[in-house]
């Protein structure tokens, strides 16, 4: 099916550090002309876009939308939907779907079930066990297929837990793609378990940053990075959460030059461990939201590129798996509707430049995993784009949350709009409604 042509008039774009007010033509899925007064006959849908930003769409680079096995919480469809409204036009899923996807085989029935349902363009991450050496090893003959490998270093999830010192260093060594890596160590956190239940009859919530504590999580990056840099090994930690892990990356040299890259999540940028009195177990994840400190030095890292890229680490389950006692509660949030529309809030307090964001949600992501044409406003490029609107504002609530879990721990707090997603050129969601008529792409990398 053709695409529309659309015409998106007056409005601002923000694209590589710059702000160009005028126009922009999509034609045929892509960016065709931006910028200045662009006239055209009768056949594109203008969108007035005055007094609105327009964005490259974000690419979240770490999800789970549990699907297969586990879609009594989410499914690629419903959060793929989620993720348009949000403005995340790109997303790159964690392989602990159940089962977990350790093989090809596997992979590839993920990319069937996202072609089909998935109204975000997708990736998929292939994952790591002790004993599936030659599935990740396969998958240097797939890297302009596939967006990387995943290593849960030391933090135990169903088989995918790597803690096999020899295994590890086989996978840094020999993965020619980029290597995504889950830093917390088991051990640590099990001895850690061990010493408060000794102290305590009954663990709540806001044990949870003291068992899953600043030493643990610097020392399984500390690990990787070792691994990384005895085999020359591309490594992007993700969710850093520590001040004492920041020391580990360098904001010294350009992205695209660095081996070893970082990334932060939305929620810990605006959660802390003050906020487990509130929000008790909605707020549990791995890492832990951890002392106000913490959220302090992670913004000034990112401010300062120490680190890289912005995602969400979205983790649905379902508000039943939530109510359990502490040691049952399930680990994650959802987050994925509302990580733009919260970077957007912290522009308007001032915390952030609209340039920033764009670049630590866009750019340097399409930079990081080298995403090919897409995470920039440029003429050619896929039109993955998102208009947003900085003065008005909604407040997110059972009635418009899109999670298939149906609940947020952001529920009452108020956030800039956004109010138009384009796919591929396709607009998908506007002002509150979808086009479901057409499906994502699958992402592809220049490897």
């Amino acid at each position: 099916m053709a695409n529309k042509d659309y015409l998106i008039k007056d409005c601002c774009m923000v694209n590589e550090g710059q702000r160009t007010f005028g126009d922009l033509w999509i034609k045929n899925g892509r960016i065709e002309k931006m910028g200045g007064v662009i006239t055209l006959p009768g056949s594109a849908t203008e969108i007035d876009g005055s007094g609105q930003f327009l964005l490259p769409g974000a690419i979240d680079d770490q999800v789970h939308f549990r699907e297969p096995g586990l879609t009594h919480k989410a499914n690629i469809y419903s959060e793929a939907r989620a993720a348009v409204a949000g403005g995340v036009t790109s997303f790159m899923e964690m392989p602990n779907t159940k089962p977990p996807a350790l093989t090809h085989e596997l992979l590839e029935q993920k990319y069937a079930i996202a072609a089909q349902t998935s109204l975000a363009n997708y990736s998929f991450y292939i994952g790591t066990s002790n004993d599936n050496l030659d599935e990740v090893l396969k998958a240097n003959d797939k890297k302009q297929d596939i967006c990387g490998v995943k290593i849960f270093m030391g933090s135990s999830t169903g088989n995918l837990l790597v803690d096999n010192p020899l295994q590890l260093d086989k996978v840094f060594a020999g993965s020619e793609l980029l290597i995504t890596t889950h830093c917390e160590e088991e051990s640590m956190i099990r001895a850690n378990l061990q010493a408060l239940k000794r102290q305590k009859d009954k663990l709540e919530p806001s044990d949870h940053p003291i068992i899953r504590n600043e030493e643990e999580c610097f020392e399984s990056s500390f690990k990787a990075i070792q691994y990384a840099k005895k085999h020359g090994s591309r490594l992007h930690i993700l969710h850093i959460s520590t001040e004492k892990e920041l020391q580990l990356f360098t904001n010294m040299i350009p992205l695209e030059e660095k081996r070893i890259t970082a990334e932060v999540c939305v929620h810990h940028l605006h959660f802390t461990s003050d906020d487990y009195a509130r929000l008790g177990n909605q707020i549990k994840c791995n890492p832990a939201i951890k002392a106000p400190h913490n959220k302090t030095a992670l913004w000034q890292a990112l401010l300062d590129d120490r680190l890289d890229v912005i995602a969400t680490d979205h983790a649905p389950h379902t508000w039943a798996e939530k109510q359990e006692d502490y040691e049952h509660a399930h680990a994650g949030l959802p987050l994925v509707q509302h990580s733009l529309a919260l970077m957007l809030h912290y522009v308007n307090e001032g915390t952030i430049s609209l340039e920033k964001v764009v670049e630590k949600m866009s750019h340097a992501v399409a930079r990081c995993f080298q995403v090919k044409e897409r995470g920039f406003i440029r003429e050619g490029y896929h039109a993955d784009l998102v208009l947003v609107n900085l003065n008005a504002s909604a407040t997110i609530s059972k009635e418009n949350i899109l999670y298939k879990c149906g609940w947020s721990p952001l529920e009452g707090f108020s956030t800039p709009v956004i109010t138009n997603s384009f796919v591929n050129g396709h607009l998908v969601y506007g002002n509150g409604a979808f086009d479901e008529s057409q499906m994502g792409m699958r992402l592809r990398f220049n490897r």
